[in-house]
């Protein structure tokens, strides 16, 4: 299979005949890699049961890992959901369009492919003009995971969904680097608190201010979730990952205590936020945003990570921020990276 590489040309998205091509693909059960504002999602038409089972191949995902659902308006999320409760209406109008999902249960549009098999299905309304304007044309919601191989480095650009895809999948839609950098929030904002099973570009100090309480799933800082019981995409324990291996540290002083001892013996790339100090000698840096904008860090996590991989480093080695804010968001991707 040829991967057709589309490109926007138009200044009004909707009449773009990249955009239109990829449109007309998707209706015609294909696959296209389309950007999103938190990476590049890998998108079928998630009412046809046989083109969403494309992804899963493409990708070497597993049937147990759910896709999440994309739509363009409220109201394509609100006919595609049996319940739509005032918890999810006051998420809506707060947060969409943008990076958070909601996990509803599902009208029977919606295939078991999409949810394996379980009540709920998550959806979301990506803020992406190119996300919005291709649902649009598709005519259809997108079912759409990340655009890569299953456990790696999610995408952030068009270069990193054909680095991993190329000639696995019909198209991908070139819409520039992603804003956000990290995947979206998975919430259940039908239960009593609603609750967080993925962190990510919505905070859960944001969520807070329009819901009062919430709760952070326990398997967020687990140790072992079993595939079975994952109530949303992204909670596999090796997920995220480079190809080198990529160790934590919490400190400056670990930092360079680790690059030290790893240096001994493997390639070590190190990623540095700005007021951190360069480790030894013979280390490869990339350098990370700053601690005090950790929005930075996460547009690039996995930006710095490719990079990291394409210098053919053994060893990552990657400070942890705070567990607030976005930066819980960082945290759960580096751990599950280093698993």
């Amino acid at each position: 299979m040829k991967t057709l590489r589309l490109r926007l040309s138009s200044d009004v998205l909707e009449e773009d005949p990249a955009l239109l091509e990829a449109a007309r693909i998707l209706r015609g059960g294909g696959l296209v890699a389309f950007p999103t504002e938190t990476v590049y999602g890998l998108g079928a038409n998630a009412l046809d049961a046989r083109a969403v089972e494309k992804i899963f191949a493409a990708k070497q995902r597993p049937h147990w890992d759910p896709v999440i659902v994309h739509v363009a308006e409220v109201a394509a999320a609100q006919e595609l959901a049996l319940e739509w409760p005032d918890s999810a209406e006051r998420l809506a109008r707060s947060f969409w369009p943008g990076p958070l999902t909601m996990l509803l249960p599902r009208s029977a549009k919606i295939p078991d492919v999409c949810t394996a098999g379980r009540e709920k299905a998550g959806l979301r309304m990506p803020s992406h003009p190119v996300a919005l304007a291709l649902i649009a044309a598709a005519g259809v919601p997108i079912a759409a995971p990340s655009a890569n191989r299953f456990g790696h480095t999610s995408p952030t650009t068009a270069e990193h969904v054909l680095a991993d895809l190329e000639g696995r999948i019909d198209a991908i839609l070139d819409g520039g680097p992603c804003a956000v950098g990290v995947e979206s929030t998975v919430l259940d904002p039908t239960t009593a608190p609603a609750v967080i099973y993925r962190p990510g570009g919505v905070t859960p100090e944001q969520i807070r201010l329009v819901l009062g309480d919430v709760v952070v799933a326990e398997r967020v800082i687990a140790d072992e979730v079993p595939p079975e019981s994952l109530e949303s995409p992204g909670l596999g324990i090796r997920h995220y990952a480079p190809r080198a291996r990529v160790i934590l540290v919490e400190s400056e002083g670990e930092l360079l205590r680790v690059a030290e001892r790893e240096a001994q013996e493997f390639r070590v790339g190190v990623l540095l936020p700005s007021e951190w100090s360069i480790p030894r000698e013979g280390v490869t840096v990339m350098r990370w945003g700053s601690w005090d904008n950790p929005e930075s860090l996460a547009r690039d996590l996995y930006l710095q990570m490719r990079a990291l991989d394409a210098q053919a480093v053994e060893v990552i080695i990657c400070p942890v921020p705070p567990p607030k804010g976005i930066g819980l968001a960082i945290r759960d991707r580096l751990r599950k990276a280093a698993e």
